[in-house]
């Protein structure tokens, strides 16, 4: 039998090498090339989900021992060089320039071009802060505490007599993490269905600012930033999939992914946030698809008819409005389908083992193992955005509110847009999203050998898990499919 050990290993090997691939680099494509999936989706789907389900029958097989595999997950210390990273002068210089690169971004956004692609704020905000940096901290840990762009502005208005923002009252338990959730749903909303312009998101960092500051001198920054602030919670969720990670000062080297071991998920609206990882992202993909918008035309409007016009030219707004609510709600009642499907694979788990803890604390202990399907859910879907426009910031550094100026004389680089090559990102994405699923089941077996009695009663309670990894997988893949059903014509290199 393999020992335990060597199971790591190779999730080690598998965890790194999907990291390593997924920044792999991609070939351009002329104008009028076609390309077409070389065998159908549905062939995908069966071929994950047949994978997947021959990894849940080796991982049972191979890890039985809870105590072999505690013992397999322990870190070691980083050399103490690593420290420097942690002095204060370092970390308050990042705060500095972090807040200097906040401060820049407002005012861009706000004063800057209409045009989204020539304007700084966009492209630091969506590409680099909300995809390249959450890449960096699930490579590299959890560093969102060090360059907290509100944190330096805090520090600087603390210094007048009388004023602080450690709190004046203790954070209510009720509120938990609810506030990040819905900064959460506010951003992904602006980002998908809002028509999101440099001065809208002038706005909405106006607006963050503000409610920021008040949360953080009224309940304190400590509480704020672990609580409330959806940027400390997004890093710090993501940050558990790190190998490098800081503790008592010291930085440590574990395996990838298993800081998702050591944590916990405490509170209900904590679940709903890692569950919101998923269901934004996947919505993301779904609410432009022919499907999603057929459902809506074809099956939903004609009972709807009589109430909002029998014309559809003259009652076009009636209509697009209609539609607009359809797909407000679909982004708000994501995370509530992602959670029954969770919710009803936990119940069957219960039912199954005849375990004494409820449904809803189930819920809880395996809720962090649904962190790496949200990862490469988030992956599959933007790192050719953040490929394709990452490059663009340093052009825009030298002209960041569009007005054709060359402080760097980086203005005229990256003249020509890279457009990935279709067939390695499909097939890299079958690969990610696979890849995910199966260190979730890896991280739930674990889970489940900690809390049954049995190696056999821990692998019987994976059964409805493992139904709903395929479903996930399944669900994920086709959602990615779909543009490339009927081909998909590459346009010219701009």
């Amino acid at each position: 039998m393999m020992p335990v050990r060597s199971v790591g290993f190779t999730l080690r090997l598998l965890s790194l090498a999907g990291l390593i691939l997924s920044t792999a680099p991609v070939q351009a494509h002329s104008f009028g090339k076609i390309y077409t999936l070389p065998i159908p989706v549905w062939m995908y789907l069966y071929g994950a989900a047949a994978a997947l389900v021959v990894s849940f029958l080796v991982i049972g097989y191979f890890v039985g021992n809870p105590k072999a595999a505690e013992r397999n997950f322990a870190s070691r210390d980083l050399p103490r060089g690593f420290g420097l990273l942690a002095a204060p002068a370092t970390v308050w210089s990042v705060r500095i320039l972090s807040t200097a690169i906040l401060l820049l971004t407002l005012v861009t956004a706000l004063m800057g071009v209409r045009n989204p692609y020539a304007n700084f704020s966009m492209t630091l905000f969506w590409i680099v802060l909300l995809l390249g940096y959450a890449y960096w901290v699930a490579l590299f840990g959890n560093s969102y505490s060090a360059t907290n762009p509100w944190r330096a502005p805090m520090r600087a208005i603390s210094l007048l007599p009388k004023v602080n923002f450690e709190g004046r009252r203790t954070y209510p338990a009720a509120l938990a993490y609810w506030p990040a959730v819905a900064m959460y749903l506010g951003i992904i909303w602006l980002e998908l269905l809002g028509e999101s312009t440099p001065k809208r998101l002038g706005g909405l960092l106006l607006i963050y600012a503000v409610v920021t500051f008040a949360g953080c001198w009224i309940w304190g920054q400590r509480a704020w930033f672990r609580h409330a602030d959806f940027f400390a919670v997004f890093f710090r969720v993501l940050g558990l999939i790190a190998p490098i990670y800081r503790e008592q000062g010291r930085f440590r080297l574990r395996h990838p992914f298993m800081g998702l071991l050591t944590a916990r998920c405490e509170h209900p609206s904590l679940l709903i946030f890692i569950l919101f990882m998923l269901s934004s992202t996947a919505y993301d993909g779904l609410h432009e698809t022919i499907p999603w918008v057929r459902l809506f035309w074809h099956e939903l409007l004609p009972p709807l008819k009589p109430w909002l016009g029998e014309d559809l030219v003259r009652d076009y707004q009636t209509y697009k409005a209609a539609y607009a609510v359809y797909q407000n709600l679909g982004l708000v009642i994501s995370p509530l389908v992602y959670l029954a499907l969770y919710a009803l694979a936990v119940w069957a788990m219960k039912r199954i083992t005849a375990t004494r803890l409820g449904v809803g604390e189930l819920c809880m202990i395996f809720a962090l193992t649904l962190v790496p399907i949200a990862f490469v859910y988030h992956l599959t879907h933007y790192f050719t955005l953040l490929m394709g426009q990452g490059p663009l910031l340093i052009k825009l550094i030298s002209d960041p509110f569009g007005y054709g100026w060359n402080l760097f004389q980086t203005a005229r680089w990256f003249g020509k847009s890279i457009i990935p090559d279709v067939g390695v990102v499909w097939h890299l994405q079958v690969a990610l999203i696979l890849w995910g699923h199966i260190v979730s089941v890896y991280l739930a077996h674990v889970v489940a050998l900690r809390i049954f009695p049995t190696a056999r009663t821990a692998v019987l309670s994976q059964l409805p898990m493992l139904v709903l990894m395929v479903f996930y997988t399944a669900a994920g893949l086709w959602i990615l499919g779909q543009p490339l059903q009927a081909g998909v014509i590459m346009p010219a290199t701009q």
